[in-house]
């Protein structure tokens, strides 16, 4: 058993690449978008 298939991915599977890649970018883009949705609200980008 891997390492990621534990803690809350816990199912078959979890350890997979791609897996991996689509979590990765989910995390990535809502990080992103809370970044640039808090400088639209700072009015530091118009």
């Amino acid at each position: 058993m891997s390492d990621l298939n534990r803690g809350i991915m816990k199912f078959d599977g979890a350890d997979q690449p791609l897996v991996i890649g689509i979590t990765a970018f989910v995390v990535l883009s809502s990080i992103v978008a809370l970044i640039v949705w808090a400088l639209k609200v700072a009015y530091a980008v118009n």
